[in-house]
C-alpha cells in the first residue's frame, strides 16, 4: 500500500468520524523498543523491524517518544536539534524509511514535541550564554537578575519538577557571576520564553519540517506550561498538582495565555488536505480545564491522567469516567484514555498495591505498600477492556499488552532518571517503566538485540520476563497479549466501539455496567463477590475465566453482545 492509498483508505474508514476521534496509539519508547544494531539501545531499524508486530496487534498508530539529536541528560526530552536524528537511533532517512513503512502497513506516525525547553547545548542557548543580559539571542530564554544586593538570591522561590531550585546562575564572558536563567525541568534544560516570536516562528517550522515527510501529528511535552505570569510572581503556598479539583492561578501552569499558541498550531495543522493532529501532555486537575485545550480550534485530543491516576474501585473509576465525558462533551471533543506511559508507574505494580492507601503515581508512592502481583495482572487485564470499550481514543504504553510489571529492583548504579540525583537519591524515578521489553528467548535480552555479540540493554531486564516475552505469548490463548490482539480486532469490528456514548446500566454495588450502541455491553466487576452477566447476552471476551455459573469473578472484565 502506498502512502497516498493509505492516506485515502484511513479517511473513508473515518468519513463519518476522523480517525483521531478512536484512535488506538501505541507508545513506542524507542530506546526500549527494539535494537537493531546491537548497542544495547532501541533505534528507528530496531522499531522498522517490529513494524509488523504492531501492525498485526491492531493499532492505528503510534507515538514516538524523543529521537532528536540530545546529550540525554532527560532520555531524550533536552533536545539540541528538532529537525534531525539522534545518531544513536539513525539517521534522518532511516525516519523517513520507517514513516513510509508504517503508512504501508496502515499505521499513522506522531512524534513527541518539546516545545517548554530545549538542551543547554542548542545552539540558541549556547548563543545566550555567550550574549549580553538584555540581548535577543537571551530573549528567547527566561534570563532574570537575582534577588539580593548582589544578586546571589534566585528570582523566585519556583522550584524545578524533578527536585531543587528551577533557576541557575551563569558565568558571564568576563568571568562575573551573571544573571539567573529558569530550568523547570533539569539545569539541562532552559526553558524557552514564548513570548519571543522567534521562538513562535521556529516550532512552526519544525512541525512543516516533519509534516512534509509524513508525520500525522505531535503529542506536545508540558502542553500546560509554555507561558509563565507577568512578573514571575513567588509560588508561596500554592502546589501542582492542586489540592483541589477547582481551578488554581499558578505562575507557570495552565495559564490562560497558552490556548492562543495552540490556535495558531491548530490553523497549520488544518492547512494539509490530510489534517495533522495534536494530543496534549497536560496535567490539568480539573476537567473543565482540560477540555479548554479540545476546543474547536484549538489542540485535538489531550490524555487522561485524571483515569490513570483513579484508583481500583468502581465508584473512583466511574467518578473519573463520568466527568471526563461530560466535559469533552462540552467542546465536543473525544476523551484519550491511558493507563500508564514512560513517566507512570506500570499498572500491573500500581493495581498489586492496597487501592486505598494514596494516590499512586510515581515509584515511591508503592514502597511501603503490600503487593500481590497476581491480582495485579488480573486487574490491569480488566482495565485494558475497559479503556478500550470507553467512547472516544486510547493509548497503549508498549508492554502493556505484554503484562509487564514496573521493575522495581533496579540496581542504584544503573538508574539514570534525572530525578534520581536531582532528588538527593531520595527518588528512585522513573526508569522501572522503562526496561526494554522481551520478545523472544529464556533469558536476556531476550531478542531486543540482534543475535549475536551484542551489547547489554540500557537498563537490565529481569530473568522472570522470560514467560512474558512476545514468543511465548503468541498463541496461548490465556495470555495478556492475545486479549489485547482479541479487544484490538473486535474493537475494529464493532461499530458501537470507538467514538461516540454510552449509557450506564444498573450493577450491584462494586460493579460497572455500560452499554455502548448498537449491541454493547461492558461489565466490571470491581468488587470481591462474582458478578452477572447481561441476561441472554452472548460473550464477546473476557479478562479472565468466568465461573462455573457463568458470572464474572472479583477483578475481571467483559465484553457482551446484546
Amino acid at each position: 500500500m502506498t502512502d497516498a492509498s493509505m492516506q485515502a483508505e484511513l479517511s473513508t474508514r473515518g468519513a463519518e468520524s476522523p480517525w483521531w476521534r478512536s484512535a488506538v496509539v501505541y507508545q513506542v519508547y524507542i530506546r526500549s523498543f527494539a535494537d537493531g544494531d546491537g548497542d544495547g539501545v532501541g533505534d528507528i531499524a530496531g522499531l522498522r523491524s517490529r513494524l509488523p508486530y504492531l501492525a498485526a496487534l491492531g493499532v492505528d498508530a503510534v507515538w514516538i517518544n524523543p529521537w532528536y539529536p540530545s546529550p540525554m541528560k532527560d532520555a531524550g526530552y533536552d533536545v539540541s536539534d528538532f529537525r534531525a536524528i539522534e545518531p544513536v537511533f539513525g539517521t534522518l532517512a532511516d525516519a523517513e524509511a520507517m514513516i513510509a513503512e508504517a503508512h504501508g502497513l496502515g499505521i499513522r506516525v506522531l512524534l513527541d514535541l518539546v516545545p517548554n525547553h530545549v538542551s543547554d547545548q542548542h545552539r540558541w542557548f549556547q548563543q545566550a550564554l555567550a550574549a549580553a543580559p538584555g540581548s535577543s539571542a537571551r530573549a528567547r530564554f527566561i534570563f532574570r537578575d537575582g534577588r539580593g544586593p548582589t544578586g546571589d538570591e534566585p528570582p523566585n522561590d519556583w522550584v524545578s519538577r524533578f527536585g531543587g531550585a528551577a533557576w541557575t546562575r551563569v558565568t558571564e564572558t568576563d568571568g562575573r557571576r551573571g544573571q539567573w536563567y529558569l530550568h523547570l525541568f533539569t539545569p539541562e534544560q532552559p526553558d524557552l520564553d514564548w513570548n519571543d516570536q522567534t521562538v513562535q516562528a521556529d516550532f512552526e517550522e519544525t512541525m512543516h519540517f516533519w509534516f512534509e515527510r509524513g508525520v500525522d501529528g505531535f503529542r506536545i511535552d508540558v502542553a500546560h506550561g509554555l507561558v509563565k505570569a507577568e512578573g514571575l510572581p513567588d509560588l508561596g503556598s500554592t502546589v501542582w498538582p492542586p489540592d483541589t479539583s477547582e481551578p488554581v492561578d499558578h505562575p507557570h501552569w495552565d495559564r490562560d495565555a497558552v490556548h492562543e499558541i495552540y490556535r495558531k498550531w491548530r490553523s497549520l495543522a488544518d492547512t494539509y488536505d490530510d489534517p495533522r493532529v495534536f494530543v496534549a501532555e497536560a496535567w490539568v486537575q480539573n476537567a473543565e480545564r482540560l477540555a479548554m485545550y479540545l476546543r474547536s480550534d484549538e489542540l485535538h485530543t489531550a490524555f487522561n491522567f485524571d483515569f490513570l491516576l483513579a484508583p481500583w474501585q468502581a465508584d473512583e473509576m466511574r467518578a473519573s469516567i463520568v466527568t471526563s465525558l461530560s466535559a469533552h462533551d462540552l467542546v465536543g471533543a473525544p476523551p484519550t484514555w491511558v493507563l500508564s506511559n514512560h513517566d507512570t508507574v506500570r499498572e500491573v505494580s500500581r493495581y498489586a498495591r492496597p487501592q486505598d492507601a494514596r494516590p499512586l503515581h510515581a515509584f515511591n508512592d508503592l514502597l511501603d505498600l503490600p503487593v500481590d502481583f497476581e491480582v495485579g495482572l488480573m486487574r490491569a487485564r480488566a482495565a485494558a477492556l475497559l479503556m478500550l470499550a470507553l467512547p472516544g481514543g486510547a493509548y497503549i504504553y508498549q508492554g502493556a499488552e505484554l503484562g509487564l510489571p514496573e521493575v522495581e529492583d533496579l540496581p542504584e548504579e544503573v538508574l539514570q532518571d534525572p530525578t534520581w540525583e536531582q532528588s538527593g537519591r531520595t527518588e528512585r524515578g522513573r526508569d522501572g517503566c522503562r526496561v526494554p521489553i522481551p520478545w523472544s528467548g529464556d533469558e536476556p535480552p531476550y531478542g531486543f538485540s540482534p543475535g549475536g555479540p551484542s551489547a547489554a540493554p540500557w537498563l537490565p531486564q529481569p530473568r522472570s520476563w522470560a514467560e512474558l516475552t512476545v514468543e511465548s505469548q503468541t498463541g496461548e490463548a490465556a495470555s495478556t497479549l492475545e486479549l489485547y490482539r482479541s479487544a484490538l480486532s473486535i474493537r475494529r469490528e464493532l461499530p458501537a466501539l470507538g467514538d461516540g456514548s454510552l449509557r450506564w446500566l444498573d450493577a450491584p454495588d462494586g460493579v460497572m455496567a455500560f452499554a455502548r450502541d448498537p449491541g454493547f455491553v461492558c461489565v466490571v466487576n470491581f468488587s470481591g463477590d462474582p458478578a452477572p452477566a447481561p441476561d441472554g447476552a452472548e460473550k464477546l471476551l473476557t479478562s479472565g475465566p468466568l465461573t462455573g455459573l457463568g458470572e464474572l469473578p472479583a477483578d475481571t472484565a467483559g465484553w457482551f453482545a446484546c
